[in-house]
């Protein structure tokens, strides 16, 4: 990240409303950079980590498509620490490459803050020294569960198994510069961001100055 550019990182636990955030900071013009859509495009039949993967892990996680078959490699990696730190090792480095190819992109392009969303940020201490503030989206645990359920179909357990292997709501609070509460409807949320939009611009503008 070079010394002029701002970029905001924004990350949430799962239902939290990183994706809604996101779209609002889009609309505004800001370029939106989402870490889980690279890792979409890199696993994606023909990414550039499916021969690495096929390489590490052999052809029962990868589907007929040629894509991942994200369902086994979930069961391998909850079931065994050393193959989620082999994929990581595989992933990681690609994603940070093409995620900050992309801010600079956008930023070049006009835009004038960059969005990064990582939904593991605070869990992945690399990332703070990448970017210039951490907006948390955040709402009650019993909020996200609700969510989850809704728009997933997951079972409670297999949810609070995933939020459990995330960092917990306090840690994410304890990382944020900027908290934007999305426990309300999705108007409150937008007007929060309204509000950071006003906030990053006079911060981009002096980071600017500056660098």
């Amino acid at each position: 990240m070079a010394n002029a550019h701002f970029i905001v990182g924004l990350t949430g636990g799962i239902g939290s409303g990183k994706s809604a955030a996101a779209g609002f900071f889009a609309e505004l013009g800001v370029a939106v950079v989402d870490t889980d859509v690279v890792a979409h495009e890199l696993t994606a039949p023909g990414g550039a980590a499916m021969a690495a993967i096929r390489d590490a892990f052999g052809s029962a996680v990868v589907a007929e498509s040629g894509a991942l078959d994200r369902a086994a490699m979930r069961h391998l990696v909850f079931n065994d620490a050393a193959a989620k730190i082999r994929l990581e090792s595989i992933l990681h480095p690609l994603i940070r490459a093409e995620s900050e190819l992309r801010c600079d992109r956008g930023l070049a392009d006009g835009s004038p803050y960059a969005v990064l969303v990582v939904p593991l940020l605070v869990e992945s201490g690399a990332y703070r020294k990448r970017v210039s503030r951490v907006a948390v989206v955040d709402c009650a645990e019993t909020t996200q569960i609700t969510r989850v359920m809704a728009r997933s179909g997951l079972a409670r357990d297999e949810i609070l198994r995933i939020m459990a292997a995330q960092a917990t709501r306090a840690e994410r609070l304890a990382a944020a510069d900027d908290i934007l509460n999305n426990d309300a409807d999705i108007s409150g949320l937008e007007a929060q961001i309204a509000a950071l939009h006003r906030k990053y611009l006079i911060l981009a503008a002096k980071t600017s100055m500056t660098g």
